[in-house]
């Protein structure tokens, strides 16, 4: 139950920060998050992470996780593109394919 709960606030932080296409960090997201609690480099939240945009995914969103970025280089981490690949996508050049991310999230939440 508390998982769950805790995907519903990570979605609507996300929701609220993909209509300004505003990222937030790994470890500002894990701060907000009161219904779970895990630290930014947690395996568990690579595995919750995955678990939301496996969810849009399958609703037909964009990945929202894309927004979800590294403190030092402002970019996802390699969990991202891995996950995105196991989902189906295809691509060579991962920043395009964020970017491409970015673009759909701003386009479905504005």
């Amino acid at each position: 139950m508390a998982w769950k709960k805790a995907k519903d606030e990570a979605l609507t932080i996300l929701r609220q920060r993909a209509k300004r296409c505003d990222p937030i960090t790994y470890s500002e997201l894990a701060s907000k998050i009161s219904a779970a609690q895990m630290e930014p480099h947690d395996p568990r939240l690579a595995h919750f992470l995955g678990e939301i945009s496996t969810g849009e995914h399958e609703g037909g969103r964009p990945l929202i996780t894309a927004l979800v970025v590294h403190k030092h280089d402002l970019q996802p981490g390699k969990g991202f593109f891995d996950l995105s690949r196991s989902l189906g996508y295809s691509f060579i050049d991962e920043i395009e394919f964020w970017s491409e991310q970015l673009d759909r999230l701003r386009a479905q939440w504005k």
